[in-house]
């Protein structure tokens, strides 16, 4: 059994920080793969590895007790820099479109905003919820396959409407996820407002 106890100080030389490390190094490349290359199965592979493996760091850090404070920052924004330029990059290649990309795009300026109120009202973010990471593993899995969809030719049709039912599945629970957040938010924000009047009231 290993132990999830938290490296003292940011622990930045450590195996978990390492295989984070990799993966988003994996990000420029796969954008060289999609953009200056005609290499576009490994583009996907790439992709698919580097965004498939996110839970892997994490794990590593909790049976080698390496939990450290770098590794809570990285893990997250690699997961989200992996989501995001796969998003612009396949926008602007023509894989996505921009209405699917702008929809993808605003439910994070929501969420960005919620996180921003909590914060001024002394709240931390609110815990990912299984819906959410369902919804992003969704979004996710249609990418690469988006990738071998477009480039692989008429034969791969079959993965063109594999990629749209990830895709816009994904899409939905994503917003559902988005809402389940604000409607959590909002109910912490009241009950502190309440809390407020009955401490003034007192």
């Amino acid at each position: 059994m290993g132990n999830s106890q938290t490296v003292e100080g940011w622990g930045i030389w450590t195996w978990p920080n390492l295989v984070t490390a990799v993966r988003m190094a994996g990000i420029p490349l796969f954008c060289y793969l999609l953009v200056a290359t005609d290499h576009y199965w490994q583009a996907a592979t790439v992709l698919a590895i580097g965004g498939g493996t996110d839970w892997v760091d994490g794990q590593l850090a909790r049976r080698l007790g390496q939990v450290s404070k770098l590794g809570k920052m990285l893990d997250p924004m690699v997961d989200r820099l992996y989501i995001m330029t796969a998003l612009l990059a396949l926008t602007y290649v023509g894989v996505l479109p921009g209405l699917f990309t702008l929809a993808v795009l605003l439910r994070e300026v929501v969420l960005a905003t919620l996180v921003i109120v909590l914060r001024w009202h002394g709240y931390p973010p609110l815990q990912v919820h299984f819906l959410g990471k369902v919804a992003t593993t969704m979004v996710f899995a249609s990418f690469p396959v988006f990738v071998i969809a477009y480039f692989g030719g008429p034969s791969f049709t079959g993965a063109t409407a594999l990629a749209w039912a990830l895709a816009w599945w994904g899409l939905a629970l994503y917003w559902l996820g988005a809402i389940m957040y604000m409607v959590q938010g909002a109910r912490l924000i009241r009950s502190a407002r309440i809390e407020a009047r009955s401490v003034a009231s007192a």
